[in-house]
C-alpha cells in the first residue's frame, strides 16, 4: 500500500516555531514529526509514500534528502505557490495513486498506536468507498454515524452548525483521527477542486456512497500541534 503524509499546513498553532520552520520539522524526543511519522507507516510495511510540502517546502526537502527518506521512497508534491487544504492536497496528488486501489492518508501531527493493520482490513473487508479512523474524545468538530458507523453528517459543538448527508434517526458522535483508507472511487465526486477540505468531499460521497467509521477508542492519541501536546508526546513516545 502506497500513503500520503499532509505536511503543508502553516502550522499556527506552534508558533513562534513556525515563523522560521514548519510544523513536520517540529521534533519529539530529537526526531522531527515527519521523521516519526514515516517510521510509523514503516511498521505496517508501507515505505512508498507522498508528502505535500508548502511552508517553508525547501527544509522539508533538504531534510528528506539528507536523510535519504528515512528508509522510505519519497515523492514530494509541491505545494508553494498555494496551499490547497487536506482534499486539494489529495487530489494534486491523485496521479501517484492511479494504479492502487486504495491508499493511506495521515496528517503529520497525528502521534498514535492505532494498528493501521486492522484499518486496512477493515476497509478492505467491506463495501466503502473511504474507511476514517475516529474515537470518543472531546473535540469541537465531530463526525457524525449511525449504528452500524455509516457516515451520516458532521457538526460543529461551538457554533452548532451541522451538515447532514444522510438523515437517520440515531447519529453517533466521534472525533477524527486524521488517518483514512480511501479508494480512488472517491473522485468520482469531480465537482471539487482547487483549494478545499476532505471532510466537505466525503460529506457530499456520503450521500450516495458508503463511508465507514473505525472506532480506535482507548488507543494513544495526541494531536501534536500545540507545544504543550509535543512535551506529552515525548514523555509517551521514544
Amino acid at each position: 500500500m502506497k500513503a500520503m503524509i499532509f505536511a503543508a499546513g502553516l502550522g499556527t498553532r506552534l508558533k513562534p516555531f513556525t515563523d522560521c520552520a514548519p510544523k513536520a520539522l517540529a521534533t519529539v524526543n530529537n526526531k522531527t514529526l515527519l521523521e516519526h511519522t514515516i517510521k510509523y507507516l514503516q511498521q505496517y510495511g508501507i515505505y512508498d509514500v507522498i508528502i505535500n510540502v508548502h511552508h517553508f517546502a525547501d527544509m522539508i526537502k533538504d531534510v528528506l534528502l539528507v536523510n535519504a527518506g528515512f528508509g522510505s521512497n519519497i515523492t514530494i508534491s509541491d505545494e508553494k505557490e498555494a496551499v490547497l487544504e487536506t482534499g486539494g492536497g489529495l487530489k494534486k496528488a491523485g496521479w501517484y495513486f492511479n494504479n492502487e486501489p486504495d491508499f493511506l492518508v495521515i496528517n503529520v501531527d497525528v502521534f498514535t498506536n492505532l494498528d493501521l493493520e486492522k484499518l486496512i482490513d477493515i476497509h478492505r473487508a467491506g463495501n466503502q468507498v473511504c474507511t476514517l479512523a475516529v474515537m470518543k474524545r472531546p473535540s469541537a468538530r465531530q463526525l457524525l454515524f449511525d449504528n452500524e458507523m455509516t457516515l451520516c453528517g458532521w457538526s460543529n459543538e461551538k457554533t452548532g452548525e451541522k451538515k447532514i448527508s444522510r438523515a437517520v434517526i440515531a447519529l453517533n458522535p466521534f472525533s477524527f483521527s486524521g488517518i483514512q483508507i480511501v479508494s480512488n472511487a472517491v473522485w468520482e465526486h469531480s465537482q471539487f477542486d482547487g483549494k478545499f477540505s476532505l471532510i466537505d468531499l466525503y460529506l457530499e460521497v456520503a450521500k450516495t456512497r458508503v463511508i465507514r467509521g473505525y472506532d480506535h477508542t482507548g488507543d494513544i492519541f495526541i494531536d501534536v500541534g500545540k507545544p504543550e501536546s509535543l512535551a506529552l508526546a515525548s514523555q509517551m513516545f521514544h
